[in-house]
């Protein structure tokens, strides 16, 4: 099913590339756009997740730098039955978290220093199961390929706006170019909404297993929720494609780029977290990080 809509992804969003081009330079703007859609799928396919992280400024950490944290992550993709993914830190004051990469073998997580310090052991342990779900549901691909492709329709609407429409072959110019300015990053919003709303509540499901501890799950998205209101995100406000990629939306709803959000409302989520019964006792869970009745934090590297 995944595969299907990874396809059906990449299908509309090649559509619409070349409606862009079209309205931008016709047929020959057909051409360009098929060809550049081509290269940018493969490119996300492939690079897609280094693109994001890059966005957001993380830096690989090793067992050696960041101990308590990359080995919490490392049991729990113990606990998840996933092989040990790469392990990023962003140095962002906003509580936040999100994972990419387009399979298991090669996925990454990545959380804020914020989040490291704002949060508990047991708080931090949610965030990450719940990012591990998301790499085991194998929602990474297509939540990676979609901030990429969206991102580079938004260019393309951008670089409508400076040259305009071909007015001689296609008739319509400056008016369509206005048309598809707004209709472009609704287009990929829309897509995004397809894929989302589930996807989050999955992953809430699947993380409160593994960490076997859905109340902290839930009590981490209270706190990071609102957080993420009062610390503004610019690496996020900066790139509004890739939000939907956080466990919490990251964007300060400001400007239409709040649009690129489409998580569930964090009250509802919170509230089927808190409606489960833990799979085992966090008393009772194997030994690990997220198991010490401490809320002391660090060191995160």
């Amino acid at each position: 099913m995944n595969s299907f809509r990874t396809g059906l992804l990449l299908a509309a969003l090649t559509a619409l590339f070349l409606t862009i081009g079209f309205l931008i330079g016709g047929q020959t703007g057909i051409f360009v756009a098929l060809a550049f859609s081509l290269a940018t799928n493969a490119f996300a396919y492939w690079n897609g997740d280094k693109l994001v992280l890059s966005m957001h400024g993380a830096r690989q950490v090793s067992a050696a730098e960041a101990p308590e944290f990359y080995n919490m992550v490392k049991d729990l993709a113990g606990n998840a039955g996933l092989p040990m993914p790469r392990v990023y830190i962003m140095e962002n004051a906003q509580p936040n978290a999100f994972a990419t990469g387009r399979n298991p073998e090669n996925a990454a997580v990545a959380a804020t220093t914020g989040l490291l310090n704002m949060l508990t052991h047991a708080e931090i342990a949610g965030v990450m199961a719940h990012e591990l779900a998301h790499v085991k549901n194998r929602d990474t691909l297509i939540m990676t390929l979609t901030a990429t492709l969206a991102g580079a329709i938004s260019m393309l609407a951008n670089f409508a706006f400076f040259f305009g429409g071909n007015r001689r072959e296609n008739g319509i110019g400056p008016i369509a170019t206005i048309a598809m300015m707004i209709l472009a990053p609704l287009a990929a919003m829309l897509v995004q909404m397809a894929i989302s709303r589930t996807r989050e509540y999955g992953a809430d499901r699947m993380g409160a297993e593994i960490c076997r501890d859905p109340k902290s799950l839930a009590h981490a998205l209270a706190k990071i929720s609102g957080a993420a209101h009062r610390i503004v995100n610019n690496q996020a406000e900066a790139n509004p494609a890739t939000a939907h990629l956080f466990i919490i939306n990251p964007l300060s709803g400001a400007r239409m780029d709040n649009l690129f959000s489409t998580h569930p409302d964090t009250q509802n989520r919170i509230n089927a977290l808190m409606a489960m019964e833990p799979g085992v006792p966090l008393s009772a869970a194997p030994s690990g990080p997220w198991n010490r009745a401490r809320t002391k934090r660090g060191p995160w590297g």
